[in-house]
């Protein structure tokens, strides 16, 4: 009788413990952290010859010019980052709008403009098409301030609107923006430029989306010397 006791004692003290190590919890993994969150920034752009800025967008327009190296061209610098960038922007036809013309009847044009994103290593990287009609003011995409006329406008004026949206390598750190080639067809002719140095579109809102790259590392301070 006494054995049986001391073996009912012996179950009921042990079942806790049993109960407790059944209910532990599980050792937590540390967490993974997160990965970094893609940033969409305005572009470092380097515009050898901007057109103004858009007195109803306040956009700054920056010519195209057709040329055949990096030099010749927008150049846009891509922020320290890790893998690959994508690169945003406007494009537009280049209209050289005239009052009289529009009044006359003779205003009408077709624009057919060709550029090209390259790397500085004059490598295409793609190639984009903006093809607008004009007719009338109400087909320009904005007006540029800082004319000469009565109406303090420039007569030259972005026409038609292409987002581009162009994703670069990541050891890319640096593309510049050339035109190819400038299709214009109007009542009295059909022309084609290709003459290296002539400005044929222009681009507005560039903009660059990345993952930025770790802060640097601070320096391991030195140890004092011993005395």
């Amino acid at each position: 009788m006494r054995r049986l006791y001391l073996t009912l004692l012996l179950v009921g003290c042990l079942a806790p413990l049993h109960a407790a190590a059944q209910t532990r919890p599980a050792t937590r993994k540390p967490a993974t952290p997160p990965p970094a969150a893609k940033k969409s920034a305005p572009a470092e752009v380097d515009c050898p010859s901007p057109l103004g800025s858009g007195v109803g967008t306040k956009r700054v327009f920056c010519d195209v010019p057709i040329g055949r190296t990096p030099a010749d061209g927008i150049t846009i610098a891509i922020p320290p980052h890790r893998g690959t960038t994508v690169l945003t922007f406007d494009l537009h036809n280049r209209m050289t709008y005239s009052e009289e013309l529009v009044r006359a009847g003779r205003g009408y044009a077709r624009l057919t403009a060709t550029i090209g994103v390259m790397t500085m290593d004059n490598t295409l990287v793609t190639r984009a098409v903006v093809q607008t009609e004009f007719r009338s003011a109400g087909d320009l995409f904005d007006r540029i301030g800082g004319g000469a006329g009565p109406s303090g406008l420039k007569a030259v004026a972005p026409t038609g609107v292409e987002p581009i949206r162009v994703e670069l390598p990541a050891d890319v750190a640096q593309v510049c923006i050339l035109g190819e080639k400038l299709a214009a067809k109007r009542p009295d002719a059909d022309e084609m430029f290709t003459g290296p140095g002539r400005p044929i579109a222009l681009i507005s809102n560039v903009m660059v989306e990345y993952v930025p790259a770790p802060a640097p590392k601070p320096p391991a301070r030195k140890a004092p010397a011993k005395k």
